[in-house]
């Protein structure tokens, strides 16, 4: 088998298994059930939050010693910290205990960018689309398969919420295996990179070494970071995009996040039995709807899918007040199951033109920094809106919230877009973006 393939096979394996939890559809039940001491108004303000703080307080410096010891032992780190989770949530029930718990999901998801960028520095630029087509579709069937599986289990009354939890163990475990197979990395994008940054005349030179295992630099690491940085951010294209994709990736989050809040406020009895069925068909939308904005030539008319994914995010604002004013679950589950559907299209596309205006090499830097900002963001809505803290909203108005951010994030972009076309000739760079 070729190198290229094994590390693919790998991955998609990794991937897989790590996003095989079919307890994630059903964790606020079982969290708010009989086997723990807590109740579902603390869950959402005490547990949950902690969470959100935690990603937010282990992303940059995941990233960082992330590309310093190359990528492999935090792919094994981050399973680590999954099996770690998993037993807490399976032998604690106490408010600190769970809290303790997140500082482990904050790292097992800050992790996720040691798993997108191992394949970047250890397969070949030609096989880059192929390799990640592969792990995506791996990671899309493991959170599609979870789903199938924690609906058929609960449906049948063959596992309780608890075994659910087991199951999610045990892939952990697998996944664990597999990250200790993967091939340890000789270069990084930045400490062990095999380009140097040089300034001739005010202009920016790279040359590539031909070193088969280059040496440890910090300051040819910080040219490059600082490189990168500027030559994205002063792009008036990538600056726009950008934005617009952290301001949204912010809303989808928080609304992923406490989406089973809602759902079990308007569930008979106050127990929603159906989330595993519509996470995995919101899954498998969500996928197809990836794929079909990956086919469009979106970077060649970048103002008309502005104009389409302005009006998109409006329409999922309307869904998620919907959902919220509503008294059915059924109609928040297929509220839900399209806004995913709607949010994966439009999201694709614009990281699409953001990915296709970065200089070489710059993809994980810049979309880890607006990620960043993303869950800044979304930190300071989960304090305004869930905790004590700020008002503490119960669900339903939390998503009478989210769903006017979106509407407001929709027309303040179809605003922009006309304020550019009234001042695009006076502007070529307001004009180009």
């Amino acid at each position: 088998m070729q190198s290229w393939l094994k590390i693919s096979l790998l991955l998609c394996l990794f991937g897989f298994f790590r996003e095989l939890r079919p307890s994630e559809p059903f964790v606020t039940e079982y969290l708010a059930g009989d086997w723990g001491n807590v109740t579902t108004e603390q869950i959402s303000q005490d547990v949950y939050p902690f969470g959100t703080y935690a990603v937010l307080a282990q992303l940059v410096i995941v990233f960082l010693i992330t590309d310093l010891l190359r990528y492999k032992p935090i792919i094994v780190l981050s399973s680590i910290a999954g099996i770690i989770l998993f037993s807490f949530l399976l032998w604690t029930d106490t408010i600190f205990e769970l809290q303790l718990a997140q500082l482990f999901y904050g790292f097992f998801t800050a992790a996720e960018v040691a798993y997108y960028t191992y394949m970047y520095a250890k397969v070949d630029r030609e096989r880059y689309q192929v390799v990640t087509g592969h792990t995506r579709a791996a990671i899309l069937a493991g959170k599609f398969l979870g789903g199938v599986i924690a609906q058929l289990l609960v449906s049948t009354d063959s596992m309780s919420f608890r075994g659910l939890h087991f199951i999610s163990l045990s892939t952990q475990v697998i996944s664990l295996v597999i990250s200790v197979l993967l091939p340890s990395v000789p270069r990084s994008l930045y400490f062990y990179s095999t380009k140097t940054h040089h300034s001739e005349a005010k202009a920016v030179v790279l040359v590539t070494t031909d070193e088969t295992a280059p040496k440890f630099s910090l300051s040819n690491a910080g040219r490059l970071l600082w490189y990168h940085l500027a030559s994205s951010y002063t792009n008036p294209v990538v600056l726009l995009w950008s934005v617009w994709w952290a301001l949204a990736i912010c809303g989808q989050i928080q609304v992923i996040s406490y989406i089973q809040f809602l759902w079990k406020e308007l569930a008979p009895e106050k127990q929603s039995n159906y989330n595993g069925g519509v996470e995995a068909v919101a899954t498998l939308l969500g996928a197809i709807g990836a794929i079909l904005a990956g086919m469009l030539n979106s970077n060649s008319k970048r103002s008309f899918y502005m104009l389409i994914n302005s009006i998109c995010v409006a329409v999922l604002g309307a869904l998620l007040l919907l959902a919220a004013c509503g008294n059915s679950v059924w109609l928040a589950y297929v509220s839900y199951v399209i806004f995913c559907a709607v949010f994966f299209f439009i999201i694709t596309a614009a990281a699409a033109i953001v990915a296709e205006n970065l200089v070489d090499d710059s993809f994980g830097l810049i979309f880890g920094i607006n990620m960043l900002v993303a869950l800044v963001l979304q930190t300071i809505l989960t304090i305004v809106v869930v905790t004590d803290t700020g008002f503490g909203l119960p669900p339903k108005t939390q998503y009478i919230v989210y769903g006017g951010y979106f509407i407001v994030l929709g027309a303040a972009y179809l605003l922009l877009q006309l304020l550019l076309k009234i001042f695009a000739k006076k502007s070529p760079a307001i004009n180009a973006s």
